[in-house]
């Protein structure tokens, strides 16, 4: 009788048990992950008024919006390897680009986060732009399809995979938007379309704009050209707008929008010349919106220096997954989440090594609240143009005017050929504009920064830190 009530009671604490489990598993949020293509903080929650973005800026009032984010590395793949595995590429190995002949791959062994995460429990599911490799290092449970130009097409397209309620999934929803893509010969200067086409998508209804009314940034050049294609830019953007518009519909619609967390960010800056490639404030910012139902506080705003590196440690906090915290660059920013002036988050690092194969020029950054510190590894060569950057109206048409022409602050030859070292007070000069690395004044100042690079490398593997004594 003892004997089988012993095993009636372990039956019951072996239910007991599974229940837990089911209930943990079930109470676990559902996590989407949505990546734009190239795009700087320019939406109306961020201060550009001229640019529409009602559904950004609801999703922004409804979480917490991050004023200092930013990438590692201004560059399509090599960004999307640190998004996905929360180390610099300089140690995954996907130093540039993946597609056709760059042909850049992560090793092997790296760990990435849908793994993490599939391993965890979640179903795992992606949309539009890939850009990374091996598949075996990135893979996920489910590859849905849908024009990455037309978020709407492709919110319409993860219905099925929101609606299934067996585990929490995580969707990783990618955008090309707002890429540089086409030309538009039949507008005036003939600005590059960033996507956009006369007839438009399927489900969008395009917001159009005016050269006259577009905000130009200190970085470019104010001229006609450039006002063009900055239209163009804007209209890609507002499509993405309504792709968020019409997510948060679909996941409300299936009855998930109570237990999903929504993160929106983008690979890194715009891709004009000034930011995309570039370790310079317009390539590294980039907005980032997260919305946690599960947060009492809403609409705040966090001051906090967060990286694309923190992503993958953060993601995994959220889904409740523990993992060795020596194995991420990055650190999770969900313990700080809902705090507005937290502590110990004031300073970031970046990474740029490769952009497409031929574009050598590595570049290691410390960028803290007042100082930034940029080391162009490979400072004797010009700097190398991304082919989309080279092409660009805006650029051509100050490059062809010669080497002394102003490009935004900077002369077209200050941005073609770089010293070593280029150090900025970020607080008096914004616009990196008055590089300080000569300046006796702040030869400690440099001595300071120069020794917190080297211990960056140092414990994030870096092998270009043998340069330092290499030549």
């Amino acid at each position: 009788m003892k004997h089988r009530t012993g095993i009636f009671l372990l039956a019951l604490a072996a239910v007991a048990c599974f229940s837990a489990a089911t209930n943990a598993a079930e109470s676990r949020p559902n996590i989407i992950l949505f990546v734009t293509d190239d795009l700087s903080p320019d939406m109306g929650c961020y201060g550009n008024d001229a640019i529409k973005t009602p559904n950004l800026d609801a999703l922004a009032s409804d979480g917490v919006r991050f004023t200092n984010a930013f990438c590692t590395t201004a560059s399509c793949s090599a960004s999307r390897s640190v998004i996905l595995t929360g180390l610099h590429n300089h140690k995954n190995g996907h130093y540039g680009h993946e597609h056709a002949y760059h042909h850049f791959t992560s090793f092997a062994k790296t760990k990435s986060l849908p793994v993490r995460l599939n391993a965890a429990g979640y179903r795992t599911g992606r949309i539009g732009k890939y850009h990374v490799a091996p598949e075996s290092v990135y893979h996920f449970d489910e590859v849905l399809t849908g024009n990455s130009r037309n978020a709407v097409q492709m919110a319409d397209r993860v219905q099925s995979f929101v609606k299934q309620d067996d585990k929490p999934f995580f969707l990783y929803f990618c955008t090309s938007d707002p890429h540089r893509g086409g030309s538009r010969p039949d507008l005036p200067l003939t600005p590059n379309a960033f996507g956009n086409k006369p007839e438009g998508y399927a489900g969008v209804d395009e917001v159009l704009y005016s050269p006259d009314d577009v905000i130009v940034p200190s970085y470019l050049p104010d001229t006609p050209v450039c006002r063009a294609e900055l239209a163009q830019y804007y209209q890609s953007v507002s499509r993405i707008d309504q792709g968020v518009g019409r997510l948060a519909e679909v996941l409300k619609q299936a009855g998930a929008w109570d237990n999903t967390i929504v993160i929106f960010t983008s690979d890194h800056g715009i891709a004009f010349p000034g930011g995309k490639t570039t370790q310079y404030e317009p390539g590294l910012s980039i907005p980032m919106l997260v919305r946690d139902p599960r947060m009492p506080e809403r609409g705040t705003v966090n001051p906090a220096m967060v990286s694309l590196v923190d992503m993958t440690p953060t993601i995994l906090d959220m889904a409740g997954v523990k993992a060795p915290k020596k194995e991420f660059h990055g650190r999770s920013f969900l313990p700080i989440l809902g705090e507005q002036d937290p502590s110990g988050w004031d300073v970031v690092y970046g990474s740029h090594t490769f952009h497409e194969i031929q574009m050598y020029y590595p570049m290691r950054t410390v960028r803290q609240r007042q100082y930034k510190l940029i080391w162009n590894i490979a400072h004797p060569l010009p700097y190398p143009f991304a082919s989309d950057l080279w092409a660009a109206p805006t650029w051509q048409a100050q490059y062809e005017q010669g080497m002394q022409a102003m490009y935004g602050k900077r002369t077209v030859g200050r941005y073609i050929q770089r010293p070593e070292f280029e150090l900025f007070d970020l607080k008096a000069d914004p616009h990196e504009t008055t590089n300080l690395a000569d300046d006796p004044k702040y030869a400690d100042r440099l001595a300071q920064m120069q020794a917190e690079l080297k211990q960056f490398q140092q414990k994030t593997g870096d092998p270009w830190i043998m340069k330092w004594d290499y030549e």
